[in-house]
């Protein structure tokens, strides 16, 4: 095949982004003309799926037809799909979908590149074509997880823990900084076993330590670690490291023990409280994100507003709530029987969320009046958007500064908190950059 434009579209979390990101580079070492954009036709199209839930199984699916429908107008000569999805039901989906011309696992990037005539190259590791903003990126630093969620699908089509070597994450977070990146989100199914399959113990602590020494990096941000078991050293290294955000991505999930239990998530009501409080004594004025799964098959009436007190009573800055998706082949899906209606734990969602934003409300005011280090992320109407360590990309919240003093994207700025709004901030130029 001769050098053609391609396009990847990605579905799904960040560890698909990073996943795309390295076959791009590929491809543009190729010769291949990268072309971005959800909708954006192209020669090659490949669609890196999400099969988590079913909302994002549908999102997938609806992608995927709508690029068939591109390569029956002439838009889009070939067609393949590959992550999540294509590797959870990739035989399904070519019986459905003859019009794709080939669907790859998720971990088939070689695979794909051989369908394009394109050899390995073993030089191109830790190499990416960044689709997010120069300034930030997302390093994965481990794939697959060693956890047994009743509810989650995720270890079927990943695999066992996986993780990275520390020195190949060290070189690829230099190329990254040497492009301009000065914030790494340190992202995996679950960051704390960094390290146990390769060194036979946690290595998260020392693997943080190695990328803030590297030139360029001024934030490292942690997302995604089970609190079963957790790593109480990495708490040290949080609060004393000053490239570490004081930020931490925790998912809980629930508060009843009753559920914790049927979930298997191997924590109850009381180490949760602990761990909760252990860590905002430890790293005072730390921000905590975590996601909450309401609509467990069993969560009673009495569970839902124990989850709810809970909720008031730790007043987390970032909060996710998902309603339960009864996926084929996990623990939960053959224990147990999904009785509770889809409309009703989607009011248990709405709800938490409605006691969520009371809460994010109030923490925003207490920012006004202080001075905050923000990055700014890009210009948008009246504003530049940034955010301050506190917050992350995409889920979290932001701060708006009005376009009177000229800001240049991807640089710090020291911003005087003006005004809040329910998730937001606003901000005004103190002096020049950090």
């Amino acid at each position: 095949m001769s050098k053609k434009s391609i396009n990847i579209i990605t579905l799904g979390c960040s560890k698909n982004l990073v996943d795309s990101e390295h076959l791009l580079a590929r491809f543009r070492a190729n010769g291949f003309t990268l072309k971005f954009g959800d909708n954006e036709p192209a020669d090659v199209v490949i669609i890196n799926t999400c099969g988590f839930i079913l909302d994002a199984k549908e999102e997938s699916i609806n992608t995927i037809f709508d690029f068939v429908n591109a390569k029956e107008q002439g838009l889009v000569e070939k067609l393949y799909v590959m992550g999540c999805l294509s590797e959870r039901y990739a035989g399904e989906l070519a019986k459905e979908i003859p019009e794709v011309d080939r669907f790859f696992g998720k971990f088939d990037l070689d695979a794909i590149l051989h369908e394009l005539n394109i050899e390995k190259q073993k030089t191109l590791p830790t190499e990416r074509v960044l689709t997010t903003p120069s300034h930030y990126a997302y390093l994965k630093i481990s794939e697959g997880c060693d956890r047994s969620c009743a509810f989650c699908a995720i270890p079927q089509f990943t695999g066992k823990h996986k993780s990275v070597p520390v020195d190949v994450l060290v070189e690829e977070a230099t190329k990254l900084a040497g492009k301009g990146v000065k914030e790494l989100l340190l992202i995996s199914q679950e960051l704390t076993y960094y390290g146990i399959d390769l060194y036979g113990e946690r290595k998260l602590p020392e693997l943080i330590n190695r990328l803030s020494e590297i030139e360029g990096i001024e934030w490292i941000r942690l997302h995604y670690a089970y609190p079963a078991g957790f790593p109480m050293d990495l708490l040290a290294v949080i609060r004393d490291n000053p490239k570490v955000c004081k930020y931490l991505d925790i998912p809980l999930q629930h508060i009843s023990s009753r559920v914790l239990k049927n979930m298997r998530r191997n924590i109850d009501e009381g180490q949760t409280r602990e761990l909760v409080n252990k860590i905002r004594k430890e790293i005072p004025g730390i921000a905590l994100r975590t996601t909450m799964l309401v609509g467990y098959p069993g969560e009673t009436e009495e569970d839902f507003n124990k989850l709810v007190d809970f909720i008031r009573e730790a007043k987390f800055d970032r909060l996710g709530v998902f309603p339960y998706s009864h996926e084929e082949g996990t623990w939960g899906y053959k224990k147990f029987r999904d009785a509770i209606p889809q409309k009703q734990k989607q009011e248990r969602a709405d709800y938490l969320m409605e006691v969520q934003q009371l809460i994010s409300e109030e923490l925003t005011a207490q920012k006004v009046g202080r001075t905050l280090k923000v990055l700014i992320d890009r210009v948008e109407g009246d504003y530049y958007i940034g955010r301050t360590e506190f917050d992350s990309p995409e889920v979290d919240g932001e701060v708006l500064i009005e376009k009177k003093v000229p800001l240049e994207i991807g640089k710090f700025y020291n911003v005087k908190i003006i005004g809040s709004d329910v998730f937001d901030l606003y901000g005004s130029m103190e002096h020049a950059p950090l």
